[in-house]
């Protein structure tokens, strides 16, 4: 029995099996592999002609027909159907990125994607992109730091130092810092430039949003240290923020929120173990406890920190730091406790 499922999916699927096989599948082959029926592969493939996708069809031996897409287009793209389709409908998670060199580059090549694809083609992928919804909470807009991501992927890529004005997060004044930069990162809608600092020797991580000014220092060349990787220098951060010590974070889940904890790979380094009251534990080696700390205090009282000791009594600090916030905020505005049923004393 042929299962159901949205027309969108089946017919992504279709056109991923279409661009794959290089001598085209028959309308029972196709059928069999996206279990439906044939009417419905031939009603799928007679939206694709409409649209304006080449579906062609091969007769074989004895009337054997079967259909395909190629990989090749008249205008030409470099890329299969699919392919295109799907670095179209993934344009809007470079919107972040909007005004510096990697959106402009990318806005080019959606431009060529769009020039192969028929009117009628852009408004299908439209509607698929329908059923897709990016949010943008908390993304930064780079459109007013163009030029300074220009100039620090230069640098990247030629080995010259820059100096660069900087205002860091707990700093009234900007201050300026001789620089060796090594790579760009994104974290959760944000860029942030990783390079080595002359005035700290060490290797910091900037916000791009804090940049201020830019010098390139041309006439000086370094040279990156031998097999630096950033995916590497970063596996023991939980996020962007880096540390050098070695700990081990475990933490006990309630089983109110076991099955959201469970459903993603937080870290590489993440073990999980189920108890049998429905709570769950999560062990991460990480450098430092910065950013875990406060994922973990976002779950309020249905997580509890078990190692090391020193972040339980962090989280300790702040959860009384928290208290005492709300408890003065409370009686500066005259709100007092009181039972049900009675009546404040002012």
């Amino acid at each position: 029995m042929a299962k159901t499922e949205s027309p969108l999916r089946r017919q992504w699927m279709l056109l991923r099996l279409l661009c794959s096989r290089r001598h085209g599948l028959t309308v029972a082959e196709l059928s069999q592999e996206l279990e439906t029926s044939s009417k419905t592969i031939r009603r799928d493939l007679d939206t694709f002609r409409t649209v304006g996708f080449a579906v062609e069809e091969v007769v074989g031996e004895f009337g054997r027909k079967s259909f395909k897409l190629p990989v090749k287009q008249d205008p030409p793209l470099a890329f299969t159907y699919d392919e295109a389709l799907a670095m179209y409908l993934g344009r809007r998670h470079l919107d972040p990125l909007a005004g510096t060199v990697f959106w402009e580059a990318a806005q080019r090549a959606f431009r060529k994607i769009r020039s192969g694809l028929s009117d009628e083609a852009i408004a299908y992928i439209e509607k698929l992109a329908g059923s897709i919804h990016i949010t943008s909470f908390g993304w930064g807009s780079y459109a007013d730091k163009a030029e300074l991501i220009d100039q620090i992927l230069i640098a990247i890529e030629d080995h010259h130092p820059l100096i660069m004005t900087y205002q860091p997060e707990r700093s009234t004044e900007p201050v300026e810092y001789e620089i060796y930069p090594y790579s760009l990162v994104q974290h959760q809608g944000w860029l942030y430039l990783i390079a080595w600092s002359r005035d700290s020797a060490a290797i910091r991580h900037f916000k791009i949003d804090r940049l201020i000014e830019i010098h390139q220092r041309s006439e000086l060349r370094f040279s990156p240290p031998d097999g630096f990787d950033v995916s590497k220098h970063l596996e023991k951060s939980f996020g962007i923020y880096h540390g050098t010590d070695s700990l081990t974070v475990r933490v006990r889940f309630s089983s109110k929120v076991a099955r959201y904890v469970t459903e993603k790979q937080w870290h590489p380094s993440q073990k999980t173990r189920r108890l049998r009251n429905g709570s769950v534990e999560l062990t991460f080696e990480l450098g430092t406890t910065a950013e875990v700390r406060q994922w973990i205090m976002s779950f309020g009282a249905d997580a509890e920190v078990l190692e090391p000791e020193v972040l339980r009594e962090e989280i300790r600090k702040r959860a009384r730091m928290l208290l005492d916030t709300y408890k003065k905020k409370g009686e500066s505005r005259g709100i007092t406790r009181q039972s049900p049923g009675s009546e404040s004393k002012k």
